[in-house]
C-alpha cells in the first residue's frame, strides 16, 4: 500500500451515548460538545469531519459554519439534499462556506432513502425519480460553480429544474467547485457516481462485497472517461488488545433489548434504500446479549452490531490497533483512500483511535499529536527530570 490515506472523523449532531438504544450515558447535543469533537479532530490530525443530515440531526450547514472559527485546517463534509433547496441556492451556500472557511468545504450528495422522512420534507418522488432529480441537481450545481470563476451565466431546461441566466457571483475558493462525495448501492446510484462525483463512498461491508461495488463504479466511470477516488464509512472500536475491544463492543449494546432491535428493524424495512437493505441483511436482526460476536462478526474484525438500531452506517472495525490497521490496509488495497470513521463516545474515541492507530497507517496529513513544529518533550515527565521515550509501534505502516 503506497497511497496516503485520508482519515475523517464524525460530528455526532444526532446525539452521542455510551450505550446504543438507550438514554443511559447520553450526552447533550450541544454546540460546546460539537466544538470539543471538532477541535479534537483538528488537533489530532484528522483531515476532516462528516456532518450527518436528516430530521434526526442538527442542520449540517449551520453547524459547519459554527465550527469554522473553532478549527484551523479541518475540512467539513456537508450534505447536499436535492429537493430541499434549489441548485442555485445550494451553490451559493457552498461558495460562501468554502470562502469563509478558507477552502475547507467538501460536499456529500444525499438522495435520501426514508419515505417517511422525505414525505415530512414535502418530497414524494420514487426511488428512480429521486436519482433522476439528483443527477440533474448536481449537474446544475457543478456548472454554476465552475462558471462562477469567470462570471458566466447558465441556462438549463430539464425534467426537474429550469434556470435562466443563473449565476453565482462569489465563486468558491476551490476550483472548479468543492469536491463532491456520494454514497449509494443501487444501480442508479452507481451510474450517478460514475458521471458526476469525485469520491464514491460505501458503507462497511466485507472486503469482497466492497470490491465488487468498486469494480462496477470504476468500470462505469472509465466508460465515461472519468477516474474517481473511493472511500468507506465505518465505526471503530479499538483497544490495546482484541479481548478489550470485544468487551467494549459488548458494553456498547449491554442495555439494548430485543424489543428495541425489532422496532428498529421494522422501521428500516420500510425504507427504499438499497444500502440500508444491505446493512440490515448483514445481521438479519440477530442479537444475542450473551455473545455479541455470534452472527454479527461478518468478516474478521468487522462487526454489524451497530446496525441493529442505527440507520445508515452499521458496521464497526473491532480489535487491537494492529488488527484494525490491518483491516484498513486491506480496504486500502482495494483502492479506498478515504476512511470516514466514528466511535462511541465520539470525543474519547477520536483520541483513542488517533493515539493507537495513526502511527500504524500512512496518513495524508501526518499525525499532529507529536506536533513536530514545537520543541521540547512530549508526554508526562518521569520523576521530574526524565523525558519519556516513544515506544516502538508493534507494526510498521506499509
Amino acid at each position: 500500500m503506497t497511497q496516503p490515506l485520508s482519515i475523517f472523523w464524525f460530528i455526532p449532531s444526532h446525539g452521542d451515548s455510551r450505550y446504543l438504544g438507550t438514554s443511559l450515558g447520553a450526552r447533550e447535543a450541544s454546540l460546546d460538545y460539537f466544538k470539543q469533537v471538532a477541535v479534537a479532530a483538528d488537533s489530532l490530525g484528522y483531515e476532516g469531519v462528516l456532518l450527518p443530515t436528516g430530521r434526526s440531526c442538527e442542520d449540517s450547514w449551520v453547524l459547519a459554519a459554527s465550527l469554522i472559527d473553532a478549527t484551523r485546517r479541518l475540512k467539513f463534509l456537508v450534505a447536499l439534499r436535492p429537493g430541499l433547496v434549489t441548485p442555485s441556492q445550494s451553490a451559493r451556500m457552498a461558495a460562501t462556506l468554502d470562502r469563509l472557511s478558507g477552502g475547507r468545504l467538501l460536499v456529500n450528495l444525499v438522495t435520501g432513502g426514508d419515505p417517511d422522512e422525505l414525505a415530512g420534507d414535502g418530497l414524494f418522488l420514487s426511488h428512480e425519480e429521486r436519482y433522476s432529480q439528483s443527477r440533474e441537481f448536481i449537474a446544475i450545481w457543478r456548472e454554476l460553480l465552475a462558471r462562477s470563476h469567470d462570471g458566466l451565466p447558465f441556462d438549463h431546461a430539464g425534467e426537474h429544474y429550469r434556470i435562466e441566466a443563473g449565476k453565482v457571483l462569489y465563486p468558491p475558493l476551490q476550483r472548479p467547485y468543492p469536491p463532491v462525495f456520494f454514497g449509494g448501492s443501487s444501480g442508479p446510484a452507481h451510474a450517478l457516481a460514475a458521471e458526476h462525483v469525485d469520491t464514491y463512498l460505501t458503507w462497511g461491508e466485507a472486503p469482497a462485497d466492497v470490491a465488487a461495488k468498486l469494480a462496477d463504479v470504476r468500470a462505469q466511470a472509465a466508460a465515461r472517461g472519468r477516474t474517481l477516488r473511493y472511500g468507506i464509512r465505518l465505526h471503530v472500536i479499538v483497544r490495546e488488545t482484541e479481548d478489550e475491544a470485544w468487551a467494549a463492543a459488548a458494553r456498547l449494546v449491554k442495555h439494548l433489548d430485543p424489543a428495541t432491535v425489532a422496532a428498529a428493524q421494522q422501521r428500516f424495512a420500510k425504507m427504499d434504500s438499497e444500502g440500508q437493505r444491505r446493512m440490515a441483511a448483514l445481521h438479519g436482526g440477530h442479537f444475542d446479549p450473551a455473545n455479541v460476536r455470534a452472527g454479527l462478526e461478518i468478516a474478521p474484525n468487522l462487526w454489524a452490531g451497530v446496525g441493529l438500531v442505527r440507520g445508515g452506517a452499521g458496521t464497526a472495525l473491532v480489535g487491537s490497533p494492529e488488527q484494525v490497521a490491518a483491516r484498513i490496509r486491506e480496504y486500502a488495497e482495494l483502492g479506498l483512500s478515504h476512511f470516514i470513521l466514528s466511535g462511541y463516545t465520539h470525543l474519547e474515541e477520536a483520541y483513542r483511535f488517533a493515539e493507537l492507530v495513526f502511527p500504524l497507517l500512512p496518513l495524508g496529513l501526518r499525525e499532529r499529536i507529536s506536533q513536530p513544529q514545537l520543541t521540547g518533550p512530549f508526554g508526562e515527565i518521569v520523576a521530574n527530570s526524565i523525558v519519556p521515550q516513544r515506544a516502538a509501534v508493534a507494526a510498521a505502516a506499509s
